[in-house]
């Protein structure tokens, strides 16, 4: 069974330091939109540990199920419904989770159009450079969320099956070994998601230090990615 871990987050905060203009410049609107992007995944960050707790307790549930023996079905089936109860909560946590990014993006979408005023060549260019990235770090995103979900599916199946008195163990086998497969996606598709965000929070420097702007950062120790 699979623990996913904390994945890497936008760590860093950069503020803006306003020095006597009262006129928001193409620069200074694409910063907010930038930050608040950032805000807006708040919540993405906070449903990380919550969704770890309930990875371990899922894993804790399925130890205790195969440690017991085929005579013992009516605290299998206990255990079975209990951990699929926990699934179901990983599903509303990871359904947060993409609300969250979501909701970034759809900020984040607001400086496309105001990156063509940009004069400084330079700086247009990290620009550019900084909004790619981030729409593959989206679109990476989705395909991590569509494999998790879908491995939250075949758990469930996985605990039904643990629930049937007849239940042959080639079946057993089979569907655990789908269980399996499906992380492996998942795994895949959480380290592409970490190396565009990694990628990201290094290009908004670059975008942020070729500009006028006078930002200073915050930054907190990215996540470590677990296994």
């Amino acid at each position: 069974m699979f623990k996913r871990g904390l994945l890497t987050v936008l760590s860093i905060i950069f503020i803006l330091v306003i020095t006597g203009c009262n006129n928001e410049t193409t620069e200074e609107k694409i910063h907010s939109h930038l930050e608040e992007a950032v805000a807006l995944e708040e919540d993405f960050e906070n449903q990380q540990e919550e969704i770890t707790e309930l990875e371990e307790k899922e894993q804790e549930i399925y130890n205790q199920i195969i440690d017991l023996g085929v005579d013992e079905i009516d605290k299998i089936n206990e255990l079975a419904n209990e951990a699929i109860t926990v699934i179901e909560d990983r599903e509303e946590k990871i359904t947060a989770e993409r609300g969250s990014i979501e909701a970034s993006e759809e900020e984040f979408s607001n400086i496309e159009e105001l990156i063509n005023d940009i004069d400084k060549e330079e700086s247009l260019t990290n620009a550019e450079n900084m909004v790619e990235v981030m729409n593959q770090r989206y679109e990476s995103y989705y395909t991590l969320n569509d494999a998790y979900m879908n491995s939250l599916s075949l758990e469930k199946e996985l605990y039904e099956l643990l629930q049937q008195e007849d239940l042959e163990q080639e079946k057993l086998t089979e569907q655990i070994n789908a269980v399996n497969d499906s992380y492996e996606k998942v795994i895949e598709a959480n380290e592409g998601f970490n190396e565009f965000t990694v990628e990201y929070n290094a290009l908004k420097r670059e975008f942020y230090e070729s500009t006028d702007l006078n930002v200073t950062y915050d930054e907190e120790p990215e996540a470590e990615q677990k296994e």
